[in-house]
């Protein structure tokens, strides 16, 4: 019997779950999950948990079910490739045959004195009901600060915005335009959606130290009453650990079959994985679909493909509130209700297929 281990429940396991069950799984295959919770939790929508307009139900969805799957509910505190072993924290270790992992990332706070002490976080379901709990516990007249205006802060702003209209947000973006890599059709109508929102947008912010309740602009201090630090991440310690070819950004290489150029039975899917894209839950999901085919490929004795095809995103889309949104799809802007709309059923739909 063949053991496939999966480490994290996040987008990509899902998937690897979603497809290899109920019918897919070869008959000499088990399963093993481990994850910190009992639930997918949908990472996408953890500043709407953080700003309070969405309850935590709202953000799990129930794990499949099958007789060869077991779910083990546990921390990972290392991975051993060349004894084929993953440890975990108070119980016994998991011998694998093959090893998907998925254990995503943590915030990067690139070095800045204090960032991590000091700041809150929407990177884990646990670090999103603390600034929750934060937020919801400020007096009217506090200041917000958020550090970092990629698609995580300007989600968590505006929705922040509505959630609570007696705050002072400050967001805080290092370019010279928020979203400055995207069409300047986005950045103009986002720009404009926090101005008429009362919500301050800093450019070319830099932020070179952090205190508790104080946040330090190119050496100026401003005060806040809570910074949430949405600006960068990086892989799971665990992955950091591991004495395995990395790229500059500490994740990790791979062959075009997404397993470890010098162990074929050991996988890396999602934030962990050096690709030639920004980490995403779609590119996550895409990779996972290769990874599947791969698998049961290599269980069937058959051979693999010269070439893999290339994973194909169809775009990203952000929320401004609950009514509005922007967003990039087959390389056309959009923004709006109709981008709002779109995102909302996206997400029912995963929802719905998943649950």
């Amino acid at each position: 019997m063949k053991h496939l281990v999966l480490l994290g429940g996040g987008y990509g396991n899902m998937k690897v779950l979603m497809r290899l069950l109920p019918n897919q799984l070869p008959e000499d295959v088990t399963i093993t999950l481990v994850d910190r919770v009992p639930y997918h939790c949908l990472k996408t929508e953890y500043y709407a948990l953080a700003a309070g307009t969405i309850s935590d139900q709202q953000v799990r969805v129930a794990f499949p079910e099958h007789s060869r799957l077991n779910i083990k509910y546990a921390e990972v505190q290392s991975i051993d490739h060349k004894l084929k072993t993953v440890f975990l924290k108070d119980e016994e270790p998991l011998i694998y045959d093959d090893l998907i992992i998925g254990l995503g990332c943590e915030d990067k706070f690139h070095n800045v004195p204090g960032a991590a002490e000091n700041t809150s976080s929407i990177q884990s379901i646990e670090k999103s009901r603390v600034t929750y709990e934060s937020i919801s516990n400020l007096p009217a007249g506090s200041v917000v600060g958020i550090v970092g205006a990629g698609l995580s802060g300007i989600e968590l702003a505006s929705e922040l915005r509505e959630s609570r209209s007696d705050l002072n947000i400050k967001l805080f973006d290092r370019g010279t335009r928020i979203l400055s890599a995207f069409p300047e059709r986005l950045s103009r109508y986002v720009q404009g959606w926090f101005e008429g929102n009362n919500v301050e947008v800093i450019n070319e912010a830099n932020i070179t130290k952090v205190e508790k309740n104080i946040l330090y602009n190119h050496d100026k201090a401003i005060q806040c009453d809570i910074i949430v630090w949405t600006a960068g991440i990086q892989p799971n310690k665990i992955v950091r650990e591991m004495d395995v070819e990395k790229d500059r950004s500490g994740r990790v290489v791979l062959t075009k079959y997404h397993n470890l150029p010098k162990d074929e039975n050991v996988y890396v899917v999602g934030d962990c994985a050096a690709l030639p894209h920004a980490p995403s839950a779609q590119l996550a999901e895409g990779q996972a679909e290769q990874i599947v085919d791969v698998l049961l490929k290599r269980w069937n004795n058959q051979k693999l493909p010269e070439k893999m095809p290339t994973i194909k995103l169809k775009g990203i889309l952000g929320s401004l509130g609950k009514k509005h949104g922007f967003g990039l799809v087959n390389e056309r802007a959009i923004t709006g209700r109709v981008a709002r709309l779109l995102k909302s059923g996206i997400l029912w739909m995963y929802k719905y297929h998943n649950g």
